[in-house]
């Protein structure tokens, strides 16, 4: 009888499917755990975005208003130790002071992501921290080409960075219906594009440092670690904890890292990568504080600085709309951004083995990456940073506002006819979980 089995093994050829390496998919890595926290630190988000708009609204009326001369005055209105070096005004409280809490929560957030979240991993985080640089490079280039050789071109890293809270909010709006990992994408995009622009507000927009008082910061800087390692769970759960022994030991560090030249907001940042992200017994620390203490940053703290930084008169020194730092910050944002974010998300799709998840489309992503062009906190807090001149800091913060509302425009313009379609294709979990 004849051996069934051939002498020799039969050749398979190279191009036939079952020998291809499978494709990965971009937008297509969210596990079910992972949808469910995104989706709660999305709504949360959402309000956040609300209540920031209508402040930086009522700022805008109020400078533009009868009552201009009252608040412009509080804006300037000195308060504070001046034996301490901390006699400032109103609106430099808010900036250097609030925006700290801002800055300690987005720490909290990059923190968990580079320890257990997409940012972890080089297979998920390629994409947004790819499309973040992008989207950092390309608004830079152009406002440096509008402003070469002059003295506005040190604004360059104005239309570099992506308002979280106002781009998810918005997003809420003119898209309700985009696929989960598309919003996902836009929120690790924008944490990725803050932690650049706190690296670039360190490196480039700190004028001198003075070591004695950066030294001294040390000591309560390392106190609040060791406590946060030693009870770290105890803190994040205790209603008076972090209140009586943290804040105290954060507003010295702070006052500290004021005091020696660098940007005070850099502390909140310090400190926040100083919490572990789960405490000895396995709980989560970094995320239970970051839960606790959002509503102090998006409904106080961020916004009182959109409130100030949005109060600016049209009559007064602002340069708007024809000036180089009006056009370089606008182009920068609304064209800049979207080219930078979709440009090298489809580079990642022609020179690599990844193609686009079967429920994302082109269409949505380039209305992301207009999206991001919603520059307001940071990039106002980068406004005053960048400029001496009052008229320049007031053409660079209202070019923000208006580059911003055509940021929206232009994502509405692109996101919305698709919601329809959207609303008869409901996307399943296979086309979210990584193949």
């Amino acid at each position: 009888m004849a051996n069934p089995t051939p002498e020799t093994p039969i050749s398979h050829d190279p191009s036939a499917r079952s020998q291809r390496r499978q494709r990965r998919r971009l937008f297509a890595y969210l596990s079910r755990r992972e949808i469910v926290r995104i989706n709660r630190l999305l709504r949360r988000e959402f309000v956040g975005g609300l209540i920031i708009m209508i402040a930086a609204l009522v700022g805008f009326i109020a400078a533009n208003s009868p009552i201009a001369d009252w608040f412009l005055g509080l804006r300037e209105f000195k308060i504070g130790p001046e034996a301490l070096g901390l006699h400032m005004s109103v609106s430099h409280w808010a900036s250097d002071g609030l925006l700290a809490i801002f800055f300690f929560m987005v720490g909290l957030e990059l923190k968990r992501e580079f320890v257990e979240g997409d940012l972890r991993s080089p297979r998920t985080a390629i994409v947004p921290v790819a499309a973040a640089v992008g989207g950092v490079v390309f608004p830079a280039a152009i406002y440096l080409a509008v402003n070469a050789g002059t003295d506005t071109a040190h604004g360059w890293a104005i239309p570099t960075a992506t308002d979280i809270a106002f781009a998810v909010a918005v997003l809420g709006l003119i898209a309700p219906r985009i696929n989960p990992a598309l919003r996902m994408f836009l929120l690790t995009l924008a944490v990725v594009d803050d932690f650049i622009a706190i690296a670039i507000i360190a490196i480039f927009y700190t004028d001198g440092v003075n070591l004695m008082p950066l030294l001294i910061a040390v000591a309560p800087a390392l106190a609040f670690a060791l406590l946060m390692r030693w009870k770290g769970e105890w803190f994040a759960q205790s209603k008076w904890g972090a209140w009586l022994i943290l804040l105290p030991l954060g507003i010295v560090t702070w006052a500290l890292f004021y005091n020696s030249g660098i940007h005070a907001t850099i502390a909140g940042v310090v400190l926040a990568f100083l919490v572990p992200v789960r405490g000895k017994a396995g709980g989560e620390v970094a995320e239970t504080l970051n839960s606790r203490f959002h509503p102090l940053s998006a409904f106080i703290a961020v916004p009182i600085f959109a409130l100030f930084a949005a109060g600016v008169s049209l009559g007064g020194a602002s340069r708007f709309p024809f000036d180089p730092i009006a056009i370089g910050i606008m182009l920068g944002l609304v064209i800049g951004k979207p080219l930078g974010i979709t440009l090298t998300t489809w580079l990642l799709t022609r020179f690599t083995r990844a193609t686009l998840g079967s429920s994302v489309r082109w269409r949505e992503v380039i209305g992301v990456g207009a999206l991001a062009g919603v520059g307001f906190t940071v990039a106002m807090l980068v406004s005053e940073l960048s400029f001496t001149n009052e008229s320049d800091i007031d053409t660079g913060r209202l070019s923000v506002m208006v580059a911003s509302l055509l940021a929206v425009a232009v994502a509405a313009a692109v996101l919305m006819p698709g919601q329809r379609k959207r609303a008869n294709q409901p996307i399943t979990q296979a086309n979210l979980v990584a193949d």
